[in-house]
């Protein structure tokens, strides 16, 4: 395929905005890169896709989201409101995670990457839990994926909180899924939960399964609950806590991070763990905003997730822009080129442990063309410099009209080519009564 008369935004290390420009596509890579022009000569029979003038640029990356979620949207949760983060995930997501089975699973799933299709989001680092349904579900997850054409890095998270039994289950649909994954576009972590529920004896048994090589997908200090619990149970810190089982490393996501200390910053940093920032989701939560200012300033791997927001990963730059300066009281803070640093350059470092030997997130010769076209129309100059800030105050999802995986078109002129949006959503509809009724079945109890 040869992609003409794009306006290209490169990403990676040094960002170029490049008008009037041609991509070629063979075997899921960009083949060659130059003027229109002078690849039509050189390609002249090659199938042509004309992007007619619009931004043509790598597809955003999201570094952790829970496709099970979905059923949440506009669910009511009973008694009164909950008080606090503890409560949240008491009343909300336990009851809700426990009502999932194989179709919810799969529905929860297809609903989302709809989603990142439509927003022009083409990976995605996904954390997941359904305690009734453990063995085989992130075969259901994968399944759904491949026929959505995306890329994901997938993983299942183990607790204690429902038990031994379960517990061990998730240890082995995590190593079970790391090993017999075959597709190319779809790579598996080891998923963990929260220091907050995992026990010394979880903690072991996970460091005792992982298999060489892989690391860890955990949430770490969301709340100051994790901290607290991690302190009454080991006189420890939760980062110092898990760093005795080995859970740090380059090929580790610490989700959130608000509450940890200077210690377990330089805990992480020292291990090259990737820690991923969710604004939306720490404003929903209310749980505060992390020290993104401090963990940049220090060199940290931060990275940009959604936590199972909209697939929208211009609205998370935007949140991230505005969290920290309201936080602070200071206009300096997140700075909009230090926002597309973490959303790109980041993001596809973070990726690429997971792809090893391919160059994702970026438009180059030998990058994955994992590819948007954006209908975006500036009338202020569009540099090479202040593009973070046209995305932060101009770009809009519904801009996206394609979306391209391994250059395999997925979406063009926003139309749908893997997935067929008003059946998904009719089959999740007819799901969702029952779903709402286990899921409140289990929810009284925690009155």
């Amino acid at each position: 395929m040869l992609i003409i008369n794009g306006t290209l935004i490169t990403w990676g290390e040094n960002n170029q905005v490049l008008s009037d420009q041609a991509l070629y596509i063979e075997d899921g890579l960009i083949q060659a890169l130059g003027r229109t022009k002078d690849l039509l000569e050189q390609y002249p029979q090659t199938p042509r896709l004309d992007a007619r003038g619009q931004l043509v640029m790598p597809g955003n990356i999201c570094a952790h989201t829970h496709f099970y979620g979905a059923y949440a949207r506009g669910m009511a949760i009973p008694g009164a409101p909950p008080a606090d983060f503890p409560q949240i995930l008491r009343r909300l997501w336990w009851p809700l995670d426990k009502a999932l089975d194989a179709d919810a699973v799969r529905m929860s799933a297809l609903v989302c990457l709809v989603d990142a299709v439509k927003h022009g989001t083409t990976t995605l680092i996904d954390h997941h839990a359904s305690p009734n349904f453990i063995e085989g579900s992130l075969d259901e997850i994968a399944d759904a994926v491949s026929l959505a054409g995306l890329r994901a890095v997938l993983c299942y998270e183990v607790t204690d909180r429902d038990g031994e039994e379960k517990m061990y289950a998730g240890i082995a649909e995590n190593v079970r899924f790391m090993r017999n994954n075959q597709s190319p576009l779809i790579a598996g972590t080891f998923g963990l939960h929260a220091s907050l529920t995992l026990d010394d004896n979880a903690l072991r048994a996970c460091a005792d399964a992982l298999p060489e090589g892989a690391g860890y997908h955990v949430h770490v200090a969301e709340h100051e609950a994790d901290e607290e619990d991690s302190l009454r149970r080991s006189g420890k810190r939760v980062v110092q806590r898990l760093d005795e089982y080995g859970v740090w490393g380059d090929k580790t996501i610490a989700a959130h991070c608000v509450h940890i200390d200077e210690a377990e910053r330089r805990i992480l940093s020292e291990s090259g763990t990737w820690i991923s920032h969710q604004p939306r989701s720490n404003m929903n939560n209310g749980v505060g905003a992390m020290a993104l200012e401090t963990m940049l300033g220090a060199g940290m791997n931060v990275a940009l997730g959604n936590d199972g927001f909209s697939n929208n990963m211009w609205a998370e730059w935007k949140t991230a822009y505005l969290l920290h300066k309201v936080a602070h009281r200071d206009p300096r803070q997140a700075n909009g080129s230090d926002i597309a640093r973490i959303a790109t350059v980041n993001n596809a470092r973070l990726i690429e442990r997971f792809f090893p030997g391919q160059t994702l997130g970026e438009l180059r010769v030998g990058a994955a063309a994992d590819i948007i076209f954006v209908d975006y129309h500036p009338f202020t100059p569009l540099t090479d410099g202040n593009i973070p800030w046209h995305i932060v105050f101009g770009f809009e999802s519904s801009m996206v009209t394609a979306t391209i995986v391994a250059g395999k078109p997925l979406m063009l002129d926003r139309e749908l080519l893997m997935l067929d949006e008003t059946v998904i959503a009719r089959e999740a509809l007819a799901l969702a009564p029952q779903i709402w009724e286990r899921y409140a079945a289990h929810a009284v109890k925690q009155l």
